[in-house]
């Protein structure tokens, strides 16, 4: 699964192996291996935050499970496999097969003490997981200092763990409410407890999770989710590219096939209740437990575990208003209800889109760290890295860099020329990347060659030495669009 630039750090790769310390080539062996996976994201967030009923529905199996157990305070990779299966994996690199449980879930004991788990392996036959590899970590909890020993107790990380979330080319910071000052500490704390995980708006989104318990009852929490997860965003501008809202709950059942045709008719009888009685149900999950109803208790705690009271409210609505509404469509409603389908167009966009380039910049991170430690392999890894920067099939990974310090906020920019790098950097697209869908090639090419001058012009007046190279380095690139985009013309 490579593409051009993670081609070209492969070889890259090869190249230099053999030229380097035994310890320094083990670890570039490890990197090139990588570049063929495919992308791996880490599922990070506090605890209690809905981080593994997210992971659930990301994956389209509720095989993670949600309740605080053994398996939730250690990494859990879950990949595309031939067949289910699950390893245990310890920090003596020995490996302990389970089955899933009898609801086809990691099962809540590991037979492992939590102290020796590296990581759990998990293998699925789902096709959601054949071109992204999710990793769900432990919840974070609040902390005070950023300090290394006292994030790694807080996140639940050791060093062996450590590198398993480290190996994540991309996160998913999940949020409940507003971010708060603890919830920028604790993701401080992840940043140290997972060696420091170079995250920027290309590579990173944020989810305002339960977004189904900001109001009351059955009340419609997106009034109040959308402007939320705006003032967020903005929080949050250096670190994630967007914030998406998701009822996280309603998200899961929906997608693991979670609601079945004898629930739509508990829905329905409920539905069929006068409004004012429906509404005094749906008020809090006490009364509705608790007052007369059409169904029984097993059906009420069932139906509050798989779309509380919000997604009962909305599905009571829409059969209210459709009695004959099937059990198939109600759950594609619910499911569109759910923000699911935003936050999987956002995922594709951010991650699957620019997957080419996350993994090359995050192959380039790691040899730079590299070099920075191994000083007898310093100058050969960086040489290297210089010499490939300067081909002109590669410089999109100098465009990579040069937007990376752009989104971090190292190096700023105007918004929209920020943005602007960012689209050259981590796309192929001439049409998204010049924002004009329905351009022909030369119309790009013109495109490309006014950005280029306009990039240019900016460089010689108007900024300072640090925004003037980034300009140069984005000039150079339209350059190379524009005969990109001719070569395809003839």
């Amino acid at each position: 699964m490579t593409g051009q630039l993670t081609t070209g750090i492969a070889t890259l790769c090869h190249e230099i192996v053999t030229r380097v310390s035994s310890d320094a080539g083990q670890q570039v062996r490890q990197i090139s291996n990588r570049l063929h996976d495919p992308l791996r994201v880490a599922i990070a967030g506090r605890l209690k935050a809905g981080k593994s009923t997210l992971v659930n529905a990301m994956i389209g199996r509720r095989v993670a499970p949600t309740a605080a157990g053994e398996c939730t305070r250690v990494v859990t990779r879950f990949r595309y496999g031939p067949a289910d299966r699950i390893d245990v994996v310890t920090r003596d690199g020995e490996r302990h097969s389970l089955p899933l449980d009898e609801d086809g879930m990691v099962p809540g004991r590991l037979g492992v003490p939590a102290t020796r788990i590296a990581y759990v392996d998990v293998a699925l036959t789902t096709d959601r997981l054949r071109d992204l590899t999710v990793v769900d970590t432990p919840g974070l909890a609040s902390t005070d200092t950023a300090g290394s020993a006292r994030a790694e107790a807080a996140v639940g990380i050791d060093d062996d763990s450590a590198d398993e979330v480290a190996a994540a080319e991309a996160v998913v910071y999940v949020f409940t409410q507003a971010v708060r000052a603890d919830d920028v500490r604790a993701l401080e704390a992840f940043h140290t407890a997972s060696a420091r995980l170079a995250t920027s708006p290309i590579n990173a989104i944020g989810v305002l999770g339960k977004i189904d318990t900001l109001v009351g009852g059955a009340g419609d929490p997106w009034p109040v989710a959308e402007p939320l997860a705006r003032q967020q965003a903005g929080l949050l501008l250096r670190t994630v590219g967007d914030v998406v809202p998701v009822a996280g709950l309603i998200a899961e059942t929906t997608t693991a096939g979670r609601l079945t045709g004898a629930d739509r008719d508990a829905l329905a009888a409920l539905a069929a209740l006068p409004a004012a009685d429906l509404q005094i149900l749906l008020l809090s999950a006490d009364l509705f437990r608790t007052r007369p109803a059409p169904i029984g208790p097993d059906q009420r705690e069932r139906l509050l575990i798989r779309l509380d009271l919000y997604g009962i409210g909305y599905a009571c609505a829409l059969l209210t208003d459709q009695p004959r509404l099937g059990t198939g469509e109600l759950v594609r409603r619910l499911n569109a209800a759910s923000g699911l389908d935003r936050l999987t167009a956002t995922v594709d966009q951010t991650f699957r889109w620019r997957s080419d380039a996350i993994k090359a910049g995050w192959a380039l991170t790691r040899l730079e760290r590299l070099a920075s430690f191994d000083q007898r392999s310093r100058s050969v890894i960086r040489d290297a890295v210089e010499e490939a920067l300067r081909d002109p099939a590669y410089h999109r990974l100098r465009l990579l860099d040069a937007a990376q310090r752009a989104a971090t906020g190292t190096v700023p920019l105007p918004p929209e020329w920020e943005q602007e790098l960012i689209r050259l950097a981590t796309s192929d697209d001439p049409r998204w990347i010049l924002r004009l869908p329905e351009a022909d090639a030369g119309e790009l090419a013109t495109a490309a060659v006014r950005a280029a001058g306009r990039w240019r012009a900016y460089a010689v007046d108007g900024a300072g030495p640090a925004q003037a190279r980034l300009a140069h380095v984005a000039h150079r690139g339209y350059q190379l669009l524009a005969q990109e985009v001719r070569q395809c013309r003839t």
